[in-house]
């Protein structure tokens, strides 16, 4: 009888470790079977999605500043404006402004200097009947006020920086924090002489057909320097 009882017992004992086993099987193959379609956490936003360059129509300002005693501009002053309306379109024809203080203590001295700054406009391209002089009012008339200079021009750019909505360590996704990579977006804005060239390409300018003969008959007739005929393994 006790034998009966041990062969049952052996018996049974068979298929519950041949179930366990076909039991980690399966589950091991289901793992598998799963692995392509899991999230992974740690895989970085794209700064270019969070701090794209955007092209539009925005105003430029210029703040000269102007002392109560000055009769003429400075020579920093001239190189300041100028490079300032470099980046002036002249094709678009865009209204440049010139903003005078009226009331304050270097209004004299302004108005001067605000004639000067018109004159260097025109230098640089920009038509008489764009430039607008206009005048308005300090609210601290003793303190010495600048002249501020406006137009729009097309500017590539993004949003602004420095954006910090919390704590770039309590970071447990491990993705980059909200202000990464703005400041290089906006460094890399700034440095495109074109900001239609981040749009496409131009078209290609036509051959100068006498440049391209010149350059053709230069290479033809120099010689070939005895240096380079000692050191090639061509034999000319």
């Amino acid at each position: 009888m006790s034998q009966f009882g041990s062969a049952g017992r052996r018996g049974s004992r068979l298929p519950l470790g041949r179930l366990a086993l076909a039991a980690c099987a399966a589950a091991l193959l289901a793992g598998c079977a799963q692995r392509d379609h899991v999230v992974v956490g740690a895989i970085p936003d794209d700064y270019r999605t969070n701090h794209p360059i955007v092209i539009s129509e925005r105003e430029k300002v210029l703040d000269v500043p102007v002392a109560a005693s000055a009769l003429r501009m400075t020579r920093g002053q001239r190189d300041l404006v100028a490079g300032f309306l470099s980046g002036y379109d002249r094709q678009t024809g865009a209204p440049m402004r010139i903003l005078v203080p009226a009331n304050s203590i270097n209004a004299a001295s302004a108005f001067v200097v605000a004639g000067e700054i018109e004159d260097i406009a025109r230098k640089e391209g920009v038509h008489g009947g764009n430039i607008l002089v206009q005048s308005y009012q300090v609210s601290v008339p003793e303190a010495a006020a600048p002249i501020r200079v406006t137009y729009y021009a097309l500017t590539a750019g993004t949003d602004q920086c420095g954006r910090w909505p919390e704590d770039m360590l309590k970071n447990a996704d491990n993705k980059h924090w909200a202000n990464f990579g703005c400041s290089y977006q906006n460094n890399l804005a700034a440095q495109v002489a074109n900001p239609t060239d981040l749009l496409g390409p131009r078209r290609t300018t036509s051959i100068d057909p006498e440049n391209r003969a010149d350059a053709i008959n230069e290479y033809k007739g120099r010689g070939v320097a005895q240096d380079f005929k000692e050191n090639s393994e061509v034999n000319y």
